[in-house]
């Protein structure tokens, strides 16, 4: 489980293809201080395992499912990747719950600067199959970044960015058009299903509150 609290960003320095599996080998200083073969690491937003670590690289594999329904199908060598070790049990959840099982690759279209102030808008376009998850001033992890929706029209959302979020993850090197990882709320998804198999007429808030929501 993550947070959607960007650690570092890596590079990705080689992605080798061997019978239909993909080793990817990203070049990161920081997390590999404590990442150890056999860990879990969130790499933009996908979670992935170790099978090697040195002290300036670690390296996971890919099954092909992955390569083809994540944004890692634009992956290529220098490719900037935001990365994420586990939370904390005992640490502080200062983004929201993210498992780094991706439910789709949204459109990047645009980072822009809000006219007369330091922030920006992203500009993404989601698939039509999350759009029922994604609500306003509601919870998005977009490329593993916990992310604050400020606007929806149709398939277009908006969110501001921060300076810092703009310079401490991968958003600043991504072009028109280019995949992202999109993760839901978890929460959005078990409420739908509780309603699809329950009558909603007896389905209270007090009963989802009972229930553990």
């Amino acid at each position: 489980m993550f947070t959607g609290l960007i650690e570092e960003v890596g590079c990705v320095t080689d992605i080798v293809e061997r019978e239909g599996v993909r080793r990817l080998t990203v070049a990161a200083s920081q997390l590999t201080r404590e990442l150890k073969i056999g860990n879990s690491v969130a790499v933009s937003g996908v979670c992935l395992t170790a099978v090697e670590v040195s002290q300036t690289h670690f390296a996971a594999e890919l099954a092909q499912e992955t390569w083809n329904r994540t944004s890692f199908s634009r992956m290529h060598k220098g490719a900037l990747v935001n990365l994420e070790l586990p939370m904390r049990v005992d640490g502080r959840l200062g983004g929201h719950l993210v498992q780094g099982h991706v439910d789709g690759t949204g459109t990047f279209l645009s980072l822009e600067q809000i006219p007369g102030a330091e922030d920006y808008w992203l500009h993404i376009e989601v698939p039509p199959e999350l759009e029922r998850y994604i609500i306003f001033k509601g919870s998005l992890s977009v490329e593993g970044i916990s992310l604050t929706v400020a606007k929806i029209e149709g398939k277009r959302v908006t969110i501001a960015i921060i300076p810092h979020t703009k310079q401490m993850t991968n958003l600043h090197s991504l072009k028109a058009g280019d995949p992202v990882n999109l993760e839901v709320d978890m929460i959005a998804k078990y409420v739908e299903k509780m309603l699809r198999h329950d009558d909603p007429q007896t389905l209270t808030v007090e009963r989802l509150l009972g229930e553990g929501f």
